[in-house]
């Protein structure tokens, strides 16, 4: 089997790593979502999957519909125009305003049976449209319960003004030093008006009850639970032949509140006053209208999904970026160039032999002598029959005089001769070789 190389060790490591961390990611547990959702869709902790599930038991009725359409809409089966996303546009459209105007009378379809309308929600966000249909709505004997903490269009809050008398009013909350010494709110009791209804009671915090109910003197209405203060935080009040619902404490509604033994009773007693018939569960004003039919939409309805998507578009242009880019061309390996003086030498020295002109050879093996002397010894300008230069080429390379008298006069020899044979050559050759080895030790 073949090593693997180091450029593979790291490809394999970091998948390996890859690999492990999406286990990890995977098997790690879901934070939880505290988002105040209000959807029946939902399971998270401020999510209504519990009540809505739980609402035939409580109202003793299976006829129970999410409407996922505007008020208006779902009661007279007539559409208004809506903006591209679907929703109604805002108040601040004058086409818009023009369109309510011209319904101003709303006519709602007849035997069609008496109903409930609920409303679960942060916020109570209707049209005045919206509104005055519910008025007609609960005046022909239904009724209509809302759990919300505020009313978001101010002309729908003056609209409850004028016609059911009804006002949200800010409270004074009573508070306590926090563990840094800042303000914390306290918490809050809910208690039922009616004597039977006392162990309904609910605890909750004070921040989700900033306001309560206040109704003009004079209107038909009943108080049904109240807070620390007395205030009125439900309420009915009566329309027509039917009857508003006002809950200011919607979460006692959600999930995290139904499943506890403590707090259930509070959600399960308040609905008790609606009358067992068919009910529309509100889900327009929380998701929306019905999802669109885009081919994406089971897509974009999961976060893992969602992100999945992003990532792979993300991925898809970096790739074209990279692959547009000009792809260097390989670079060649160019070899060093092999030292071949030698070899030349030894084809000069060939050429030489095979012409006989050993003289030449000679020649230039003097003439390397020369050059030897110049710098191993400093001998720049050598007189061969000068005694004192041999005696101290003798001193200087530590060769005796007999041998160094003999070297000279065969190399002298090789300076003069006009021709010089084999032999000749080859003694020269060891001369100079021998005299070299000698000197260099």
């Amino acid at each position: 089997m073949p090593q693997l190389t180091t450029f593979r060790l790291y490809l394999l490591g970091i998948a390996v790593l890859f690999a492990g961390y999406v286990t990890l990611e995977y098997n790690r547990p879901k934070p939880v979502d505290w988002r105040p959702t209000y959807a029946n869709k939902d399971k998270i902790p401020y999510g209504t999957y519990a009540l809505y599930d739980q609402l035939p038991n409580l109202l003793g009725t299976d006829s129970i519909v999410a409407v996922r359409l505007p008020v208006y809409s779902q009661l007279t089966g007539r559409a208004l125009a809506q903006t591209t996303e679907g929703a109604t546009p805002p108040e601040s459209d004058a086409r818009y305003q023009r369109a309510q105007d011209s319904y101003g009378s709303v006519e709602l379809p007849r035997g069609s049976g008496p109903s409930n309308y609920l409303f679960v929600n942060d916020g109570f966000e209707v049209s005045p449209l919206d509104l005055r249909t519910l008025l007609k709505y609960v005046a022909a004997g239904n009724d209509v319960f809302v759990a919300t903490q505020s009313i978001g269009s101010v002309r729908g809050s003056k609209l409850l003004r004028d016609s059911l008398g009804l006002d949200l009013k800010e409270t004074d909350l009573a508070t306590h030093k926090g563990p840094k010494g800042f303000p914390v709110v306290d918490s809050v009791d809910l208690r039922f008006t009616n004597p039977a209804l006392a162990k309904a009671h609910i605890r909750l915090p004070g921040t989700a009850l900033r306001h309560y109910l206040a109704v003009d003197s004079g209107r038909v209405g009943r108080t049904l639970a109240t807070n620390d203060a007395g205030q009125a935080v439900f309420i009915r009040l009566d329309h027509g032949r039917g009857h508003f619902y006002f809950c200011l404490a919607p979460v006692a509604f959600t999930n995290y509140y139904l499943l506890r033994p403590r707090t259930t009773a509070f959600a399960a007693a308040a609905l008790a006053y609606l009358p067992a018939r068919r009910t529309w569960w509100d889900e327009f004003q929380k998701q929306g209208p019905l999802g669109n039919q885009s081919l994406l939409r089971v897509v974009f309805a999961h976060d893992a999904l969602r992100v999945a998507y992003y990532l792979m578009l993300a991925g898809g242009l970096l790739f074209v970026l990279t692959a547009a880019r000009r792809r260097q061309r390989i670079i060649p390996i160019i070899k060093a160039l092999p030292n071949n003086t030698l070899a030349f030498t030894r084809t000069v020295a060939s050429l030489y032999q095979q012409g006989s002109s050993h003289a030449l050879i000679a020649e230039k093996k003097v003439g390397l002598f020369m050059d030897y002397l110049r710098t191993r010894f400093h001998e720049s300008n050598p007189d061969f029959g000068d005694a004192e230069f041999r005696e101290r080429l003798s001193q200087k390379s530590g060769v005796a005089r007999p041998r160094v008298d003999e070297l000279l006069r065969v190399v002298n020899f090789a300076r003069t001769a006009p021709q010089m044979n084999d032999r000749e050559l080859l003694s020269l050759s060891k001369a100079l070789s021998d005299f070299k080895r000698e000197a260099d030790h």
